[in-house]
């Protein structure tokens, strides 16, 4: 995304002066939005933190994506099918903008500005979005949990640009974010932390290498 575009500022100004977009606040657990074919929802989030969940047959939950503030979310972003359908969960409370896709083309009574500025950086809001779920990719084709591990830190000190970082899960959801056993990552990050590759001080990860 272009350096001068800020986020945050976009969202606050989107918020006073669009009459297009709706703000909803959100519980811990509440459901945001799910992703379904044809609603073409455009979600902000303006404070707070959030997943993208999904749930098999069996009830089993795999994290897909984490949000925080500022970040930009919504079906429009995935391809949606009836036999894959994904929730949003607020992690904390959560305030949320609302805009339906097909609206942005579509002037509103105040005449405001941000649906063309919307428009001139939506690529840019959808290559990042591309460059997460390449990451995403990438961590899922390692195929050790040692491996999955180590790269997951990476990411995260290199965006906090810092060897020590607090990851935003519960080691239960970093368990399904990452896509393995809970029992055997936990042995891993002993053994990581024995060899002092990294140490562990309850969230707070500090990279020793």
């Amino acid at each position: 995304m272009e350096e001068h575009f800020s986020v945050s500022n976009f969202i606050n100004d989107l918020d006073k002066y669009c009459s297009k977009v709706q703000k909803k606040e959100f519980h811990k657990g509440d459901v945001i939005t799910s992703y379904i074919a044809k609603r073409r929802k455009l979600c902000m989030l303006l404070s707070g933190e959030a997943d993208l969940v999904r749930y098999d047959l069996n009830g089993n939950k795999t994290i897909v994506e984490h949000f925080s503030t500022n970040d930009v979310f919504g079906e429009i972003f995935y391809t949606v099918s009836t036999n894959n359908e994904l929730f949003v969960e607020a992690r904390t409370r959560a305030v949320v903008l609302f805009l339906v896709y097909d609206d942005i083309n579509t002037k509103c009574k105040s005449d405001c500005d941000f649906h063309s500025e919307l428009l001139a950086h939506l690529p840019g809001l959808f290559l990042d979005k591309v460059i997460d779920l390449n990451m995403r990719i990438e961590l899922l084709s390692k195929r050790s949990i040692r491996d999955k591990l180590l790269s997951y830190f990476k990411l995260i000190s290199a965006r906090n640009m810092s060897k020590s970082f607090r990851i935003p899960f519960s080691l239960t959801d970093l368990a399904d974010y990452l896509s393995v056993d809970r029992s055997a990552m936990m042995r891993e990050l002993k053994v990581l932390t024995d060899e002092k590759i990294i140490e562990k001080s309850g969230k707070r990860i500090t990279l020793l290498y």
